[in-house]
């Protein structure tokens, strides 16, 4: 009960701060538009998602829930869940084996709809958990990992039910993305390491919005920020804001800091990480932990020392040269810190709570295949946050919107 308790309360403080989203749960506790669905989830187990899980289950959902990285999973949250009715199969620091049995448990629920981040609960029930699929209609993506995963199903006709991107909404964009992942990574980067990052070289592998919002807070702290890219567009905008553009293969030897954010594997490779200066510090905030090759540290390396700081880990290469990887590679911000603010995750959440009453009243006429959040939510979304927080706009006067819509009126 103890552990109930704590959860409870970083529920209720994460709550404070998600006023959108908590007046969504208001209108939907008494509208029930999930009435009788089952819903499974995969997603990190934290306050800010419990809200969501909170809110689903006031619209009627049956709800089951697993964790999308191992490390992300806040034990007391997933408890008071539990203790509200919420079927949480997750637990903080399980090995792989025991991440994937958790979303087959919340697979066993014989979902309506399933919520996903990063693609893996998809993934599994289109290879291994098919006896399911005839019974779900539809479901939504949190992430742009799991986005580029669920485009290339759709594309191969593998994709069996619609699924809502609600990753790809112009706010989750701008809020979620890069002021949320720019402030969250770093924040994970210093709990860990404790490091001044003004006169530092940060290598940020990685420019879209994500890798644009840490490069950003980087700069912003006083950093040297130097940008890799395979985007000739990206790697152009990042050269006109005025950071240093240049492949891995050079960054890798004056880099003082790493950061991951493409959603690619790989990036980081064993030959790159030979050219790194002693004292090097790697830390990956895409999705999956494939982006640093941490096998090839390991094989680099004639010793590694563990936890020499929390979630930092040090590597001993030949010749005593040293580096050190945050958070084993996984998310930094959610394994070192605690992820985005509440208050960013309120837009992203609303965004998708909304899609998900919008699936559910529109699954039958979807065909399968990635389908945008419809713009009159991401709208809804930004005018309900501009007025949680007081905040007035202009509204377009008869004339404004007659010009607007005429091709005769001339300069």
């Amino acid at each position: 009960m103890d552990l109930s308790d704590s959860g409870e309360r970083q529920i209720s403080w994460a709550a404070r701060s998600m006023p959108v989203l908590t007046a969504i749960g208001e209108r939907f506790a008494v509208e029930r538009p999930l009435e009788g669905l089952r819903i499974a989830a995969c997603l990190h187990v934290t306050a800010e998602t419990a809200v969501l899980m909170g809110t689903l289950k006031a619209a009627g959902a049956e709800i089951a829930l697993a964790a999308s990285n191992p490390l992300s999973t806040q034990d007391d949250v997933a408890e008071a869940l539990r203790a509200y009715g919420i079927a949480v199969h997750a637990r903080a620091g399980v090995d792989l084996a025991t991440y994937y049995r958790h979303i087959h448990q919340a697979l066993d629920l014989g979902p309506d709809l399933v919520l996903d981040d990063g693609c893996d609960l998809v993934n599994i029930l289109h290879t291994e958990r098919t006896d399911l699929l005839a019974g779900v209609s539809g479901g939504c993506e949190e992430t742009t990992t799991g986005i580029i995963r669920l485009r290339q199903m759709a594309a191969e006709k593998a994709l069996t039910f619609p699924v809502v991107a609600v990753n790809d909404t112009r706010t989750k964009r701008m809020f979620d993305n890069r002021y949320g992942t720019g402030q969250s990574t770093l924040d994970g980067i210093m709990r860990a390491t404790n490091i001044m990052l003004a006169g530092r070289t940060v290598v940020v592998a990685g420019f879209g919005f994500c890798g644009r919002g840490v490069a950003e807070r980087a700069k912003g702290l006083g950093a040297r920020v130097i940008v890799t890219e395979i985007d000739a567009v990206k790697a152009l905008d990042a050269t006109l804001q005025g950071y240093e553009v240049c492949p891995m293969e050079r960054a890798a030897t004056v880099g003082d800091l790493f950061i991951t954010v493409t959603g690619n594997r790989d990036v980081i490779r064993a030959e790159h990480l030979a050219a790194m200066k002693d004292g090097a510090i790697l830390a990956n905030a895409g999705h999956f932990d494939v982006e640093i090759d941490v096998r090839a540290l390991d094989e680099l390396a004639h010793e590694v020392r563990r936890g020499v700081r929390p979630n930092t880990d040090e590597y001993v290469l030949p010749g005593g040269r040293k580096l050190l990887l945050l958070a084993e590679g996984r998310l930094v911000n959610l394994t070192a810190a605690e992820g985005h603010p509440a208050a960013v995750m309120d837009m992203s959440f609303s965004a998708h709570a909304l899609a998900v009453e919008w699936l559910a009243r529109e699954r039958a006429q979807l065909a399968p295949g990635v389908y945008d959040v419809p713009e009159d939510i991401d709208h809804e979304v930004a005018r309900l946050k501009l007025a949680a927080t007081g905040i007035g706009i202009d509204v377009l006067t008869g004339e404004q919107q007659a010009y607007l819509h005429s091709w005769r009126a001339g300069s």
